[in-house]
């Protein structure tokens, strides 16, 4: 096991996929976690209420009976048998805390890579809302100019597909459109 550890690589797409939207906080679920660390569910929520007071509210949080169903909902999981419990929710800020709880050579790297996707993820939203920044720039620039032209721009930001594949490019390390290169595009 020794040697699996010491070549940890963990897809950052398995890492993000586990990244959920909760309370408008980017969070991992705890069984999440465990499997990711290789440890269960059980020991990881043990070590974690034994240095309880290293994850306070906002590093940590139990989902309410609510949000557990409409995650189980929204992520097809089966509700048969499982949990007796609603998942412990960590921020980012409770996954950084996990590896001094949790005292392994796996659970360091396994959270070194968590980060760096965290970060990653910060990188994006920002180029993101830099790229829509940009794009209402050019639509002002366009309004003052033809007031037919910014309509094909609003149909593009206003596309929740054309923003996915815009985060799906840059999360996979191509470069973004930049602003010289959106006005040659019309």
């Amino acid at each position: 096991m020794a040697e699996n550890d010491h070549k940890l690589e963990i897809p950052d797409e398995l890492v993000t996929s586990k990244i959920y939207l909760i309370r408008h906080k980017k969070v991992m679920l705890d069984e999440d976690l465990a499997e990711l660390y290789g440890v269960t569910t059980g020991n990881l929520n043990k070590a974690v209420k034994r240095n309880i007071a290293r994850f306070p509210e906002d590093f940590m949080f139990q989902l309410t009976k609510e949000e557990f169903d409409n995650l189980l909902f929204q992520i097809g999981r089966s509700s048969w048998g499982g949990r007796r419990t609603p998942p412990n929710a960590f921020a980012e800020q409770g996954v950084a805390m996990l590896s001094g709880v949790l005292h392994s050579e796996r659970a360091i790297k396994v959270n070194i890579q968590i980060m760096r996707v965290f970060t990653r993820l910060r990188e994006m939203l920002a180029d993101t809302l830099s790229l829509k920044l940009d794009i209402e720039e050019i639509k002002k620039k366009l309004q003052t100019q033809d007031n037919s032209a910014p309509k094909p721009i609003n149909k593009v930001i206003q596309s929740p597909s054309v923003v996915r594949e815009v985060l799906k490019i840059n999360f996979r390390g191509y470069e973004m459109i930049t602003k010289g290169d959106i006005s040659s595009c019309f």
